[in-house]
């Protein structure tokens, strides 16, 4: 069988298993996320390891689906900073911008501190505390939505805090990458800083500005999907300035655009489209990739052990750090709790983080285990937990009716 077939079959289990995990995840009340990835566990080596039967014997099969998974997370942070509203940020409040910043702060300082003791460098457990850091607001979105609680004001300040959480982990990232292949010296750091400034401001400046007015010249010609075309492009294009111009990661450019294009009258008319081919196709192959590259049965001895103490360090890390910042924020220490809560589920944007420390040599194959049976567990944790700590029946106020 030629490679073409075999990456075609490849593709064909991937996606149908994919959504099939999916529609019993949601119909057993879980994010489709989680069984996904579970689809993706049970097709890797912890159980079929699907990319090694006899019948697919390309060598290049494996880094062809994982180079179009690496495509499907750029797609995704591109429509996730589509759906950033710079204004509903800006009127998030304190309590969001507080339970977002120290929910980043206090995971990224315990994770690394946790990691030290089983021999991770600096470096490594710097980047697990980074991994540790990243929240999912799908998943807690979809739990409140279930509880109809979304719209109580420790659900908005909770939506917010993750928006604000977010963007912290992925701005971390990028520093991080930059500066940990920048070299030694104050010369160094200093030159990869300017890279940084100078791809943010040629990307705010392209994507605020020119990419809005050209998207309006395209959506007026006669070319046969040209806008989809374009904004397809442009987020490849945004993609590769991050990594080549600015030394950052290639998904934080993804974000930068989508946050742009947001802002364009003619986005509802094309988000749809690049939706629809993000999360038909490339999505799917992204989180069953993640599967596809661990081994749950090497999650033995100090792997095992490593494991609890992260999942232990993940919860308690949130409800610390996102708690206490809503508590700065003027809840109460209940409402606190409830933020605090609301924030432990790690999810899509810790994978990212996690596969890109694959790909820059941070994360080996064991640790990378790890970090997906400890979302798998943050992510079934994180519904049982809320619906303990907001009881149904007792109705708080909109944030919006405190004047």
């Amino acid at each position: 069988m030629s490679p073409y077939l075999q990456l075609s079959l490849v593709l064909v289990i991937i996606i149908l298993a994919a959504k099939a995990g999916g529609w019993v995840s949601v119909r057993l009340h879980q994010p489709a996320v989680l069984g996904e990835l579970l689809a993706g566990l049970i097709l890797g080596p912890s159980v079929i390891d699907l990319l090694h039967l006899p019948i697919f014997t390309s060598p290049s099969l494996g880094e062809t689906v994982l180079d179009l998974a690496e495509l499907g997370a750029v797609l995704m942070m591109f429509i996730a900073g589509m759906e950033v509203e710079l204004e509903e940020m800006g009127r998030a409040g304190r309590v969001a911008v507080l339970a977002g910043t120290l929910g980043v702060a206090a995971p990224l300082l315990m994770g690394a501190l946790a990691a030290l003791p089983f021999g991770f460098a600096g470096d490594e457990a710097l980047f697990i505390g980074i991994i540790l850091a990243a929240t999912s607001v799908s998943i807690s979105a979809q739990t409140l939505l279930e509880l109809g609680v979304l719209r109580t004001r420790e659900g908005l300040a909770m939506l917010g805090a993750a928006v604000v959480d977010d963007v912290l982990v992925i701005v971390v990232l990028s520093v991080f990458l930059a500066l940990a292949g920048g070299g030694g010296g104050p010369a160094a750091v200093g030159l990869v800083l300017a890279k940084i400034v100078v791809y943010l401001a040629l990307a705010g400046a392209f994507g605020w500005i020119v990419l809005p007015l050209l998207m309006r010249w395209v959506d007026r010609q006669p070319i046969s999907e040209g806008l989809a075309a374009l904004v397809f492009a442009s987020v490849l294009l945004f993609a590769w300035g991050a990594e080549v111009v600015g030394g950052l990661a290639a998904i934080t450019g993804a974000f930068l655009a989508g946050v742009g294009l947001g802002r364009s009258p003619l986005r509802y008319k094309t988000e749809g489209k690049i939706r629809t081919i993000t999360y038909t196709f490339l999505v799917p192959v992204f989180f069953v990739s993640i599967g596809l590259q661990a081994d749950v049965r090497s999650i033995t001895g100090p792997a095992l052990a490593l494991l609890l103490v992260l999942l232990l360090v993940a919860v308690l890390s949130k409800i610390v750090g996102s708690g206490l910042g809503a508590r700065l924020g003027g809840f109460n220490g209940r409402q606190a709790m409830r933020v605090g809560v609301g924030m432990i589920s790690r999810g899509e944007v810790g994978l990212i983080v996690a596969a890109v420390g694959v790909s820059q040599g941070f994360v080996d194959p064991p640790l990378f285990s790890v970090v997906v049976v400890l979302v798998l567990l943050t992510t079934i944790l994180t519904p049982a937990l809320v619906r303990q700590v907001f009881p149904l029946g007792a109705p708080r106020p909109l944030i919006a009716e405190e004047g």
